[in-house]
């Protein structure tokens, strides 16, 4: 489905044994699972009411930044809402959201086959550790989809951004490689994971801005005054992470500590120099914009908040992103509407020069 030559739902690669579970098959999770069953694995999908409504009615459809197209007729699709299925699979991946980590944990404990290896493909920080103390007897590791997945309202689940997934390095991983670099998912090995989650992290800090904003990715990042917000977000939580040690790794070609410098650029400059960041079509949005309009809680608390929860361990305050969490929960409560970038500097109360 992405850079990797995809087969399509004609031409999988074989009638593969692999079975894999996919754990919290929302957005990101049933894109995932749609792309491994295009390539001839074994997929059960394990999701919400909404998700197999949805798959009833318009099929698996999956689309991409690249214009290309898989569709799966609903009846060849596994989907389910009982974690029961777990005890059936060969490999787990885990793409529920923070706040259910535990839970889900819970879930696999109760169902899957002891030594079952579990992939975290969840964003913030903390939660492979969590797996790791609730799930001893289950490998965890630690993984990164740096791209966004929407549903649109014509059935698709459609990927808006590039990049291939990251993965905490590990001999258990070798038996899948060829079946995700066939599903067009190559697998990018990483050492030092809680790096690339802190690099990860600090593009997610994006998410709140353009939930906020109202407007697609692209054109939300083409627009000045909104990168100033993003600038001042990411700048406050490097500093905190400079005092704490922490050096997150690059996620993108930029440095992290490029970032704020290159937000805060003249568009026509800015445009230029990160054409690979704008490598993204007109229909990209965050998670965070697709959970406030559908009215479902966020992970603003697992995003910003983590900015938060460092600031505290070290005795300081993270006013900005503490702002802008604030200003989550209350579209949260009240609905959400487009936001100006004024509007949102002006409640963060930050001088953008």
């Amino acid at each position: 489905m992405a850079v990797a030559p995809a087969p399509g739902p004609d031409q999988p690669m074989a009638a593969s044994p692999a079975r894999i579970g996919i754990l919290g098959a929302g957005s990101l999770g049933a894109y995932l699972g749609g792309s491994l069953m295009a390539a001839g694995a074994q997929v059960c999908l394990i999701g919400r009411p909404r998700m197999r409504q949805r798959i009833a009615r318009h099929g698996l459809i999956l689309s991409n930044h690249l214009g290309q197209r898989i569709r799966l007729p609903s009846e060849q699709v596994n989907f389910t809402e009982r974690p029961e299925s777990l005890s059936e699979v060969d490999l787990i991946l885990l793409c529920v959201k923070s706040a259910d980590t535990a839970a889900a944990a819970a879930a696999i404990a109760s169902h899957a086959r002891i030594g079952t290896p579990v992939i975290s493909m969840q964003n913030g920080i903390g939660n492979s550790a969590l797996l790791r103390k609730i799930l001893p007897a289950y490998p965890v590791l630690a993984a990164m989809a740096p791209f966004n997945v929407v549903q649109l309202d014509d059935g698709r689940l459609h990927r808006g951004t590039a990049g291939e997934l990251m993965v905490e390095a590990s001999t258990l991983l070798a038996p899948w490689h060829d079946l995700f670099a066939w599903a067009g998912l190559p697998l990018q090995e990483r050492q030092g994971f809680d790096a690339v989650l802190w690099g990860k992290l600090l593009l997610n800090l994006n998410n709140p801005v353009n939930a906020l904003s109202g407007l697609p990715l692209k054109l939300q990042l083409s627009q000045r005054p909104y990168r100033l917000v993003l600038a001042a977000l990411i700048a406050e939580a490097l500093q905190l992470m400079a005092r704490a040690g922490i050096r997150p790794a690059a996620v993108g070609r930029a440095p992290p500590r490029w970032l704020p410098s290159l937000l805060r650029l003249p568009d026509f400059l800015f445009t230029r120099l990160a054409a690979r960041m704008l490598g993204m079509d007109a229909e990209a949005r965050s998670s965070m914009w697709e959970d406030l309009r559908a009215g479902r809680p966020t992970e603003v608390d697992f995003l910003n908040g983590a900015v938060l929860e460092l600031a505290r361990t070290l005795g300081r305050d993270a006013p900005l992103n503490r702002r802008i969490c604030a200003l989550v929960h209350q579209a949260q409560r009240q609905g959400l509407h487009r936001m100006s970038a004024l509007e949102m500097g002006e409640a963060l109360r930050f001088d953008p020069d």
